[in-house]
């Protein structure tokens, strides 16, 4: 009974210490073209039940993350209360509305809400090479056209703190 409480403690101090000594992840700086139309392959063999979006990690260098976003449908509206969002169209075309007001709305987690659309927005037509900023607290969905999928680097950008930027 001792030999196997004492090997339950061993076993179970190792696994906390190799997770508390487990280094963060390596920030992701840099992704070449290639890597990038890999990762729209991905998305698409990895997209289920006609999901209208697949998310794949870009870049990463705490607090930022841009990911591409595989957008075959039109998928739910959302608001995000703590960050605003930058987008690129990197292929296909497509609408995205913003402002107006959340149908249906939802709260999905403690910082974003959702709705099956909005109502009194203003769309803007994009085509690739396409940038814009969506401002937090702002309603917004993306809506594929021209019989094809949207595909977007996304970055959600934190609210700056107060006298940022600092003056030149």
């Amino acid at each position: 009974m001792r030999a196997q409480l004492l090997a339950v403690t061993v076993l179970a101090a190792t696994i906390v210490s190799s997770a508390i000594a487990a280094p963060a992840p390596a920030p992701r700086l840099f992704m070449n073209q290639k890597e990038i139309m890999g990762l729209i392959d991905k998305a698409k063999a990895e997209r289920k039940d006609n999901a209208p979006i697949v998310a794949q990690p870009i870049l990463s260098m705490a607090p930022y993350r841009a990911q591409l976003e595989y957008r075959p449908g039109t998928a739910p509206a959302s608001l995000h209360e703590k960050d605003a969002e930058l987008m690129v169209v990197l292929q296909g075309t497509g609408n995205v509305v913003t402002g107006g007001k959340l149908v249906d709305e939802k709260r999905n987690n403690a910082n974003n809400l959702g709705g099956t659309s909005i109502t009194g927005g203003n769309s803007q037509a994009v085509v690739v090479g396409d940038m814009l900023i969506v401002p937090a607290n702002t309603p917004h969905q993306v809506i594929p056209t021209g019989g094809a999928p949207v595909v977007l680097m996304t970055m959600h950008v934190p609210q700056p703190t107060p006298g940022w930027p600092p003056a030149n």
